[in-house]
């Protein structure tokens, strides 16, 4: 009887677009530049589901600030840290 070799490969990929709703401004965590995402738009952004973002959201991992019209914004920065920590752990 043949041997058999099963292979299998396991990839991940982000894709970041620079959409008409995000705006550069300085995060004061990151002390730098960084695109900044209005909070109701993260869930359209990303796969998560509403629980894992709002525990980020609730945990600090994400930097925030408010917004000329005081709407909340949330760092791409800080966002795309948190999807590689999640991914490692």
């Amino acid at each position: 009887m043949a041997k058999q070799t099963k292979i299998t490969i396991k990839t991940d990929s982000l894709l970041v677009l620079r959409g008409v709703g995000s705006t550069r401004a300085r995060c004061p965590l990151c002390n730098g530049e960084s695109e900044m995402i209005a909070l109701e738009n993260l869930q359209v952004i990303s796969n998560l589901d509403r629980s894992a973002l709002e525990e980020w959201i609730n945990s600090g991992e994400l930097h925030r600030l408010k917004g000329e019209d005081d709407s909340a914004l949330v760092c791409l920065n800080s966002l795309l840290a948190s999807v590689r920590h999640t991914k490692t752990s």
